[in-house]
């Protein structure tokens, strides 16, 4: 779940795409709404994958 300071940060970065001054990481204007969204969840910190507590073939293994 996103916390407020995320949901912050992501209405900004769409705010600016909606009024055409996001720019991309080389300098260029952002166009795609996808590719908005993709900047948002970035710089919000979303789009790190999380760890998972270990897979259910790895705890099967430690039982036998």
């Amino acid at each position: 779940m996103a916390s407020p300071r995320q949901k912050k940060k992501v209405s900004r970065v769409m705010r600016e795409y909606k009024h055409r001054k996001l720019k991309s990481g080389s300098g260029r204007k952002v166009k795609s709404r996808r590719q908005a969204v993709a900047i948002a969840m970035s710089e919000s910190g979303q789009s790190r994958r999380r760890k998972k507590s270990g897979s259910s073939r790895s705890r099967s293994r430690r039982r036998s």
